[in-house]
């Protein structure tokens, strides 16, 4: 394995050690979700020109629109959050309240 290759390894490792430790707050769950995509989106970009696999071309391009969808929707659920509570601690919200 390349040193490209462990480094977006490692950066996906730290993402998901972040999303899983600091949960308390919605806009660094976000962000952890984010930097999980985009190292998904490196680590399948460089997988595909070294292995010159021309048929999955695309994949890394859908990630990327997938990327970007879940960003709108949750800086969308993150305005609405904390408009309605006034914070974005996840375990102040009350889910069972219509």
């Amino acid at each position: 394995m390349s040193l490209v290759h462990i480094n977006t390894l490692i950066a996906f490792t730290v993402s998901l050690t972040g999303l899983l430790m600091y949960r308390s707050h919605l806009m660094s769950a976000l962000l952890c979700l984010e930097g999980m995509v985009l190292s998904l989106f490196i680590l399948a970009t460089l997988t595909i020109l070294n292995t010159h696999f021309t048929l999955a071309n695309m994949m890394p391009i859908i990630l990327l629109v997938f990327a970007a969808c879940e960003a709108a929707i949750g800086l969308a659920l993150l305005v609405m959050v904390s408009n309605t509570y006034g914070t974005d601690y996840v375990q102040n919200l009350n889910l069972l309240q219509c």
